[in-house]
């Protein structure tokens, strides 16, 4: 997750579960190459807490018997179709999945089991598989198509059909719901515009009396209530989402087995077939540091709660130090729902605060901030989406002189001056990841060493996109733009090539951490033109 780091700006987070409770304020200011810091301090010592996946479940069956049970808040929810109600003598209910693929802690598959429930009618899953999806590579479709494994197996445990149909889904969705008599398709929401396209692309297919609801289950704070427009950094979007919180931060309801059965079963998946299906580049494979899946993604968020929550205030922009939550690859994929572990967190973090509201902040605002700027500026992907001093002052330098000029393949190959910059792309390479703080040095290097910001652009998401395993995602997204093209922040001292765009340097980093430690680990060389 392409998160950024407050590097300059102080921030706060108020969290309101039920009534309001105020968790400890923290300012954490400091300029990416400003003077050495003192020694920070690390939060108390490690917890031990016994299985996260039980201790899930029972929470789910305190806070209520079903969905049905539960007070679901509607505003969660909008209806995109004319239709609004579910005609008589339909023959099921489905929950078309996409961008959260859980079956529990899933706002989504909740509503749309209990439209089924409130009609007596089966619940049915639907998966629709792509070949290929812009830069993905067999690492993502492995990651992914695991975790779907996962959801398949307990939809069956709890009698919901779970279907995975190969295809655009304009073509998949519809036909399903025409050949099963389908009553409503509940979707989920990505703000990103190939699946907003498949979403206006379904709605166009579906027969006119079939509801087609729309629910953001991967946003705390839905989109839609959180505000109208593009906001302009986090600071004007932080009181808006945190103001919600009370409403929105709720314990979850269980998806319960389901009661009405289906009339005819989902075909059987044979998954290893399915992978050889994917037309997509195989050369960059799995990692093994990542378990795929819903338990996956618990085990890590329990692993971080134990031994780095402690720690993730004082030295998570300390890329040598073990601080990150690496909860990205699961919240991207939406094998693990970010509101689960914001609940996790300050309910056993409570020794920890600095830590609790920095996780909170990026968790929370920052990502909820990405989604909004992803939504409401269809050019978040290249420069026509910058203010308009960023792209000014990047146009205003754009024949400035480069020290260095790299090719996408010298850049992708890890082969530049600078052995921090490589390490950190062969910690992409071969990890699947590349730690936060080092990220955004990466792309504004990218800046630095290409012809044209628009080429540094293009690089930075298209290496970010194939090799991360959070990439396509609009943390990314932003994550660029902000590096390249100051979006969500401020302009700067003026300075060649970057104009008025925060600059970084190898000497800021040598005084965060131990760059040298950092190459030894990934051996980055450096490399003469």
């Amino acid at each position: 997750m392409f998160i950024l780091h407050r590097i300059s700006e102080a921030s706060s987070i108020t969290s309101r579960v039920g009534t309001f409770s105020k968790i400890m304020k923290k300012a954490s200011s400091s300029k990416a190459d400003g003077p050495a810091e003192k020694k920070a301090k690390v939060e108390g010592g490690p917890i031990k807490v016994d299985d996260f996946v039980e201790k899930f479940k029972t929470t789910r069956k305190e806070t209520a018997k079903s969905i049905l049970d539960f007070d679901f808040k509607k505003k969660r929810v909008r209806i995109l179709s004319d239709a609004k109600e579910v005609d008589e003598n339909k023959k099921g209910v489905v929950y078309w999945m996409s961008r959260d693929a859980r079956v529990q802690d899933n706002w989504a598959f909740l509503f749309a089991q209990k439209l089924a429930l409130k009609n007596e009618l089966p619940l049915h899953v639907c998966f629709s598989l792509v070949p290929k999806f812009l830069d993905a590579t067999i690492r993502h479709y492995k990651f992914m198509l695991k975790g779907l494994e996962e959801v398949a197996k307990e939809c069956e445990s709890l009698n919901i059909n779970f279907h995975m149909l190969t295809g655009l889904a304009k073509d998949t969705i519809p036909k399903f719901v025409k050949t099963h008599d389908i009553g409503a398709v509940v979707c989920d929401f990505s703000p990103l515009r190939v699946p907003m396209k498949w979403v206006e692309d379904v709605h166009k297919s579906l027969p006119a009396e079939v509801p087609l609801c729309q629910v953001d289950a991967h946003n705390i704070v839905p989109l839609w209530v959180t505000s109208e427009k593009q906001e302009y950094a986090a600071r004007t979007i932080r009181n808006k989402v945190n103001g919600n919180l009370g409403t929105y931060l709720t314990q979850f309801p269980p998806v319960i087995k389901h009661p009405h059965k289906a009339s005819f079963k989902a075909n059987p998946i044979d998954w290893v077939k399915l992978l050889d299906t994917i037309e997509v580049d195989r050369s960059v494979d799995e990692v093994d540091w990542a378990t795929p899946g819903y338990t996956g993604g618990v085990g890590m968020l329990q692993s971080f709660v134990e031994k780095r929550l402690r720690k993730f205030n004082a030295k998570r922009n300390d890329p040598t130090d073990d601080a990150l939550s690496n909860l990205s690859p699961w919240f991207h994929f939406g094998q693990i729902s970010v509101q689960r572990c914001i609940l996790a967190v300050k309910k056993y973090g409570k020794g920890f605060s600095e830590g609790v509201a920095a996780f909170c902040e990026e968790s929370i605002v920052r990502r909820e901030l990405s989604d909004n700027f992803c939504y409401y500026n269809k050019n978040y992907d290249n420069l026509k989406g910058a203010y308009d001093w960023a792209q000014k002052t990047l146009n205003d330098h754009r024949k400035d002189k480069r020290t260095y000029v790299y090719s996408r393949e010298q850049l992708e190959q890890a082969r530049t001056h600078d052995d921090l910059w490589n390490s950190a792309q062969i910690q992409m390479v071969k990890e699947g990841k590349m730690h936060g703080f080092l990220r955004m040095y990466w792309a504004k290097k990218i800046l630095e060493w290409t012809k044209t910001p628009e080429e540094a652009l293009e690089t930075a998401i298209y290496l970010n996109d194939r090799y991360q395993l959070d990439g396509r995602d609009p943390n990314g997204y932003v994550g660029c733009m902000w590096s390249i093209a100051g979006i969500h922040d401020q302009g700067w001292r003026e300075r060649e090539v970057f104009g008025k765009i925060r600059y970084m340097n190898y000497e800021g980093c040598k005084r965060k951490f131990d760059v040298a430690a950092f190459v030894a680990r990934y051996g980055g060389k450096v490399y003469k033109k």
